[in-house]
């Protein structure tokens, strides 16, 4: 009696901290937390992540600068003026009327208090600088929309795997407790094969070992539960003092695992491939802008003043003398130092760069893409295997367990077969969850993500 109440002791020592941990480990798992699929972490990053914010509001700035660059083309009005008031009035040189001949007498003229207001109109008819503005208008804003698809296309990414690796270690801590489980009642078996003498106490030693090392690894699984659902947070935009718990089909993700490994790849589908175009345009504009720097600019203005003068201050705006006047305003920059010569040079230069950055970038895509479709087909391959040697590993468990029972086997082989079965169910998982993983990859790689939801 005493054995067995130390054996229990025992049992009780070792497994309730270890669920009483997993309750603190698995804080995710509260009854009033909100569950979310893989989609629906999808649909909320989309809305809450901070670098896609960022993103979006890039777009608008880049709206708001092309209205910037075009409001050149609207006219330009602008109100000055000015207030004057001499100390002494200029001096200026008449004919002497009584000696017309003789050396001129100075005068003087004007008034001792002056104030102008002026209003000037602007329109610009021809200018490099608005015309690039208008030509790139459309090119910036499909720039800064591609960097935004090329956000969500990292940020779908980086969610699903995350996803994925949180469901790695939740499905594997199933396993470790199951493994416990199994281990514990080997343990109960073997004290009560021992107690009656059909097993020596190294068996029971060995059942005691077997458990702690179990209990080790699912400590260790659930030790990385939180910093998983941590990382998940961080690329979903979820506020950190806040619980979800992760909710998934095994049956739809096991139908999800399969991707047609046949689809040619195609470098214009890649966001990467179509922000180098936009860029390649964009450098073409550049060049046009410096060619058509040889070109004169004309505007025209309005102008309208009403002018007030008198030699009292206090009378000053009791009368307007108002004129105005239009006209043409041309500038033909004829020599800047080949200045113009040398920026159409550097710019042709750099048309000629982004032509080895688009070869470059196709090997770079071509060596992604054959990564990520080995990579797949062989997670695909082990992913079969591994499911194979879960149901061999599980029959062989048990037949060599009944063994034990009977007398035929020792204990050892009961560990060696229970170890079997661990590993090749956790060796399952691994490999259903780096399959999902490399089909992101392969899909990345072939630019069949798609930034819409």
């Amino acid at each position: 009696m005493l054995n067995r109440t130390y054996l229990s002791l025992i049992c009780i020592s070792i497994l309730f901290p270890l669920f009483a941990y997993s309750q603190d480990t698995n804080q995710e798992n509260d009854d009033n937390a909100e569950h979310l699929s893989l989609q629906q972490c999808l649909q909320y990053a989309m809305k809450n992540q901070p670098a896609l914010k960022q993103s979006l509001i890039d777009e608008t700035i880049a709206r708001t600068n092309n209205a910037i660059g075009l409001s050149g083309w609207l006219p330009q009005v602008g109100l000055d003026g000015s207030l004057t008031h001499y100390f002494t009035l200029p001096t200026s040189f008449i004919p002497n009327t009584a000696n017309p001949t003789g050396p001129k007498e100075p005068f003087q003229t004007g008034v001792y208090n002056t104030a102008t207001p002026e209003l000037t109109a602007k329109q610009t008819i021809f200018n490099t600088d608005v015309l690039i503005a208008a030509r790139a208008a459309h090119l910036i804003t499909k720039q800064a929309k591609q960097n935004t698809a090329s956000t969500k296309i990292t940020l779908i990414s980086d969610v699903s795997k995350a996803f994925y690796d949180l469901l790695l270690s939740t499905e594997q801590i199933k396993v470790f407790k199951q493994d416990t489980a199994r281990l514990n009642k080997n343990l109960s078996d073997t004290y009560h094969q021992y107690i009656s003498g059909i097993v020596d106490k190294v068996d029971y030693k060995q059942a005691t070992i077997a458990l702690n090392n179990s209990l080790a690894q699912l400590k260790s699984a659930m030790e990385s539960v939180a910093a998983k659902y941590a990382a998940l947070k961080q690329y979903m935009g979820y506020p950190a003092d806040k619980k979800f718990v992760v909710d998934f089909d095994t049956t739809q993700m096991m139908q999800e695992i399969y991707f047609d490994t046949t689809e040619d790849l195609v470098y214009e589908k890649r966001i990467e491939f179509q922000q180098l175009q936009t860029s390649k345009y964009l450098q073409r504009e550049t060049t046009a802008y410096y060619q058509l720097g040889f070109i004169p600019s004309l505007s025209a203005f309005y102008t309208y003043n009403d002018e007030y003068q008198n030699d009292k201050l206090s009378d000053l705006f009791g009368k307007a003398y108002p004129y105005s006047f239009a006209g043409l305003q041309f500038s033909v920059p004829l020599f800047q130092g080949f200045r113009r010569l040398e920026n159409i040079k550097k710019s042709r230069l750099q048309e000629k760069r982004q032509d080895w950055d688009e070869v470059n970038l196709k090997l770079q895509i071509n060596a992604e893409y054959k990564l990520a479709l080995s990579n797949y087909k062989s997670n695909l391959y082990n992913l079969h295997e591994m499911e194979y040697n879960v149901s061999l590993a599980t029959e062989v468990y048990n037949i060599v367990k009944l063994q034990y029972k009977q007398g035929i086997k020792p204990y050892l082989d009961v560990i060696t077969a229970e170890a079997d079965l661990k590993t090749s169910e956790i060796n399952y998982l691994n490999a259903l969850f780096n399959l999902l993983s490399s089909k992101i990859d392969l899909e990345q790689a072939m630019g069949d993500i798609s930034p819409n939801l």
